[in-house]
Formats: C-alpha cells, sequence, structure tokens
C-alpha cells in the first residue's frame, strides 16, 4: 500500500472502533459511517482495492457520503464517473434513508449535499434505515467495470438509537465461485502478482521448461492418465516457482514460464538464486511425479532454459476467462531460444544470469560462478535453426 493510503485510525466511537476493528481483521471491503453519515473509516483491503483502481489518494475522512468531496473522491481517484441520470437514481435510492436520519431535515440535507444533488431533494421520502438492506454499486479494478453487491448494516446501541452505518461490499459472484477461484491461491503469489498488475519494465530472471517427447506420451497413455499426470506436473512445476519466490506465468501445452523479479525478491542475485532454485526444485520432483503417474524416469525428460532479462516489459491479463502474467521483449524470446536448446533433460543457462549471482547467493547453489565456462548456443551440438538465426550469441552454461 501507499504511504497516502496506509491503515486509518479506528474510529473514537467505541462500538464503531470495535466493527472497524473486526471487519479489518476479516479482510472485508467496507466502508463505516457515524449517524451524521459521515465517513469515519475504510478498511484496509478495500484501500488496497482503491490503490488498485489507481487512487493516489485516500478517501476523505469525515466527508459526509453524499457530499461532494465523497462524490470527487470517487470520480477523481476511482474513475467511476456517472451520469446525472445515474447520480439521481443512486441518490433517491440511498438519499431516503439519509434524510430520515438527519436531524434538520431536508434544509439540513441540502447544506451538505453536492450542488448536483441539492435540487432532488424534495423527490426524497423519508424512510429509516432496516437493519439490513441490499444495493449494487458500480466498481472499477484492474482496469475494468464491474458490479458488486453491497450491504448495508444499521449499527445500533445497547438503547437501540443508530450510532452508524456499515456499508460492506464484495463482487456479484457468489461465495461458491470466489471459494473455487481462491481456494489453491497461494497468499504470497498474490501479493507478489500485484507488482505487475500495471504494465511496466521490470528487471527478472526468467525460467522456462518444457516437457520433450510429449507426443508419444500423450499416446501411450489414456487420455484420464495424461490429464492427471499434466495436472501434477504444473502444479509441482507452480509450487516450485512459488517456494523459490518466483510469480507463475503462462502455461502452453506442457511448457512452464516463470518470472523472478529483482524487486519482490530483493536483488538481482536474488532473483537469479530463485530462477535456479526452482528449476532444480522441479527437476528433482520429475522421478516422483513420473512414479505416481505409473511411467518410468527415462520416460519424462524435461528442457529447462534460464535468463536475465534487463528490460522485460511485463504485465499481468486479466479477462471475462483467465488470469496470466506474460512478458514482451527480446530476453524473453532469448529466453524460448536457449530452452529449446537444452534436449536430453539439460539445463542452460545464460551467462547474463550466472553473473547476476552475488558471491553469497553462488555458494549456497553450488556454483563458482568465477570458473564456469560458457558456449554461444549456435556452438552447441543441440541448437536449434531458430536459435541460430535469432540468438546465435547468447553465452550458455550448463547446470
Amino acid at each position: 500500500m501507499t504511504e497516502s493510503l496506509g491503515s486509518f485510525p479506528l474510529p473514537d466511537h467505541p462500538l464503531l472502533a470495535t466493527w472497524a476493528s473486526a471487519l479489518n481483521d476479516a479482510g472485508y471491503w467496507a466502508t463505516l459511517m457515524d449517524a451524521e453519515w459521515r465517513i469515519v473509516f475504510v478498511t484496509d483491503e478495500l484501500l488496497l482495492s482503491h490503490r488498485d483502481m489507481g487512487a493516489a489518494l485516500p478517501p476523505p475522512i469525515g466527508a459526509h457520503f453524499l457530499s461532494a468531496e465523497w462524490r470527487e473522491f470517487n470520480e477523481t481517484a476511482l474513475g467511476s464517473s456517472r451520469s446525472s441520470e445515474d447520480l439521481r437514481a443512486s441518490f433517491l435510492d440511498t438519499g431516503r434513508f439519509v434524510l430520515a436520519g438527519t436531524p434538520g431535515g431536508r434544509e439540513q440535507l441540502r447544506r451538505v449535499l453536492e450542488p448536483q444533488l441539492a435540487s432532488f431533494v424534495d423527490q426524497l421520502q423519508p424512510e429509516e434505515l432496516p437493519d439490513v438492506w441490499i444495493n449494487r454499486q458500480r466498481f472499477k479494478t484492474a482496469g475494468a467495470e464491474s458490479l458488486a453487491r453491497t450491504m448495508w448494516l444499521r449499527i445500533d446501541d445497547p438503547g437501540g438509537e443508530r450510532v452508524g452505518v456499515c456499508m460492506m461490499a464484495k463482487p456479484m459472484a457468489g461465495m461458491s465461485h470466489l471459494a473455487r477461484a481462491a481456494a489453491t491461491a497461494d497468499l504470497t503469489h498474490l501479493e507478489r502478482m500485484s507488482v505487475v498488475d500495471a504494465p511496466a519494465r521490470h528487471p527478472a530472471a526468467i525460467l522456462m521448461a518444457d516437457l520433450e517427447a510429449s507426443s508419444p506420451l500423450a499416446r501411450h497413455l489414456s487420455t484420464a492418465q495424461f490429464f492427471a499426470f499434466g495436472r501434477r506436473l504444473v502444479r509441482a512445476a507452480d509450487r516450485c516457482v512459488i517456494d523459490a519466490g518466483g510469480i507463475v506465468g503462462r502455461h502452453v501445452g506442457d511448457g512452464v514460464v516463470a518470472y523472478f523479479l529483482a524487486e519482490t525478491t530483493g536483488s538481482e542475485s536474488a532473483a537469479a538464486r530463485g530462477c535456479i532454485t526452482a528449476a532444480r526444485l522441479l527437476r528433482e520432483l520429475l522421478p516422483d511425479i513420473a512414479a505416481r503417474s505409473e511411467l518410468s524416469d527415462a520416460e519424462i525428460s524435461f528442457r529447462f532454459g534460464l535468463h536475465w532479462g534487463a528490460t522485460l516489459y511485463m504485465g499481468r491479463i486479466l479477462t471475462a476467462g483467465r488470469s496470466e502474467v506474460t512478458a514482451l521483449g527480446d530476453e524473453a524470446n532469448e529466453a524460448a531460444r536457449i530452452e529449446a536448446c537444452a534436449t536430453n533433460g539439460k539445463m542452460l543457462a545464460s551467462k547474463s544470469l550466472v553473473e547476476r549471482l552475488n558471491g553469497t547467493d553462488a555458494d549456497a547453489l553450488e556454483l563458482d560462478t568465477r570458473q564456469t565456462k560458457y558456449a554461444p548456443l549456435a556452438d552447441l551440438a543441440t541448437a536449434t535453426d531458430k536459435a541460430r538465426r535469432d540468438a546465435p550469441s547468447i553465452a550458455v552454461c550448463e547446470l
């Protein structure tokens, strides 16, 4: 979270403070208002979503829920501008409850309203806010506009007097869908992925790996067996990448792509170390994956290509059907060429990657980078035509 979007202090009112603390601990999107409909608290999770929507400034604590200041925040900071008709409909929907809870009635409400809404006050019919009320609101995140269900909860003190309102939102998707989407997600990995939500250049180590001779293997196994094998392989690969500090990239067929960013691992050396570690971890797991799939070790051979990308242009692609991280640039193409040359289960790493390692990380990997010998990709007996054409001078070594 940016410094300007840091956590808010708890409200002064003890009951609202209790609500704020509980909502924050539970990780909800929620906004709390006091008895006079002034914003007194926004949960950390909602602030994080505000950041993802592009907000650079915090919500205006103390502003009235229907004030010009609050609408300006939503339009300017969150990019959720609405037509005059949408504003009117929304105001008439919620304004009836606000009017009923405004001691000075219509005149006092007019004084706090933005001018665009003041003319609609006479159309309101005051109505007490029920214990629970649900409506829909639009929001923007990850560059897309969507709908959220918003649940309004009346907060009363032990004497039955309203002391505040909780506005708690969630995406329109039901919890069964959200649970399936997030059930196996690694929370640390999700945090790493947020770094590349907005496309930009990032120095990173690149890991590309692919299963050799997958077509004969697919013919040898039943479809169900081959699917189970592929699922085991992908899950193991992703786990190795995540445990080594990386970000999982796209999966194409039997291929694995991952990125290890200097900014999330701590340094370029740490990123290079994480890349090599993940590749080694996956290679060590291959015999177990083979055994569980009723295959011999000889039937599974993986090519590994490791490279450094100093100017990778990385970003997250979100569509209605998928979410993935991808990278573009010459170095991404070079990594693919290195991987294609690593036949017979080899692991080839570029000189630019290996020489990112400092002494401590090299020792941890048991590599003597001062004595490592390299060869141009074009000189390898396994060099492909594309490698000789696109990346002939890339220096590599076998790990």
